[in-house]
């Protein structure tokens, strides 16, 4: 009969090489490990797959008693991380909003075995940092920007809601006036003014960016490990009191919105490459009637109102449905 392994072989570090990780890359160079998204020909955006590696290496990560700082970045000079896969989301969960549920349960447990590493986290901002992968930045103690990255939220333009972790840390961290601004807006925050707002803690050139991270490393490996793991525990107080209270609603809203109109519209809109018309939404919107699933739905003919694909009849104009 197999055996169980021990708490001893449960517990510690495993080589990085032995996961087999297809979506991100993951090393340990002395006391720092670098957990690097290896997608850039989509931006390093995230789909289900890298959520559950980046949540597998933060756990092992967390064990590793050798690994003192954690660095979390992406592949090449072009992005950080551009939130979640839209791709995927078109593909999949537009069409089965439901499991957009289970891809939330992933999202969430990534960023909780972040939050809870108990060890100092940097963001090495290399590129574009857009979406949840402002979340992601913001999950981390600290971040270090090039010169050239830009960061924004795009949800509210999109036909998402940020609430994977921006409505609930931007209020803390770069105040409320600003966080409102990001979210409404969707406007890129250049380098320089995510520094003044706080939303980093350095911006450098790119070719420096390796040699301040390992400088910072360096001080964080210079302080006491326990006392800066239960400083963490202290400081994430608010971070995890605003999350624990609203992305469990989040994520049950976000999924029954996921094959909704506006959602539809923005995925068609970043598929094809196309301008929104928000002019156009906002009209059909005032002539919704029934359900909200955009996902199956059908346009009348003689008015353009969206109408679920069961109805005969629009219930806007009340022409035959073809």
């Amino acid at each position: 009969m197999a055996q169980s392994p021990s708490i001893e072989s449960s517990i510690q570090g495993a080589p990085p090489e032995s996961f087999g990780f297809r979506r991100i890359l993951y090393t340990k160079n002395g006391y720092v490990s670098t957990i690097t998204i290896n997608r850039p020909e989509v931006l390093n955006c995230f789909d289900y797959t890298t959520l559950k590696e980046l949540a597998t290496a933060f756990l092992d990560s967390s064990v590793d008693d050798q690994i003192a700082v954690v660095v979390i970045t992406g592949t090449g000079d072009k992005a950080f991380c551009t939130g979640a896969d839209l791709k995927e989301q078109d593909e999949h969960i537009l069409k089965k909003p439901n499991d957009y549920y289970k891809w939330m349960y992933a999202f969430i447990e990534m960023h909780d075995r972040l939050r809870n590493i108990g060890k100092p986290t940097i963001a090495r901002l290399n590129g574009m940092v857009v979406g949840g992968g402002n979340e992601l930045n913001m999950a981390c103690d600290l971040a270090v920007a090039a010169d050239h990255v830009t960061i924004k939220q795009v949800g509210a333009a999109r036909g998402s809601v940020a609430a994977g972790g921006a409505t609930q840390w931007l209020p803390l961290i770069i105040g409320d006036r600003r966080a409102r601004e990001m979210l409404l807006l969707c406007e890129n925050i250049d380098a320089y003014t995510a520094l003044d707002w706080g939303l980093v803690n350095q911006v450098v050139p790119y070719t420096m960016l390796d040699e301040t991270i390992a400088k910072l490393a360096e001080k964080l490996y210079d302080k006491l490990p326990e006392c800066t793991r239960y400083t963490k525990q202290q400081l994430n107080f608010w971070r995890d009191f605003s999350w624990s209270m609203t992305i469990g609603h989040a994520r049950d809203w976000l999924s029954l919105h996921a094959g909704s109109p506006e959602t539809a519209d923005g995925l068609k809109a970043f598929r094809k490459k196309t301008e929104m018309d928000y002019a156009a939404i906002r009209e059909r919107a005032s002539h919704q009637v029934g359900h909200q699933s955009g996902a199956s739905g059908t346009s009348c003919k003689s008015c353009n109102v969206q109408m679920p694909a069961e109805f005969q009849f629009c219930g806007a104009c009340g022409q035959k449905i073809d």
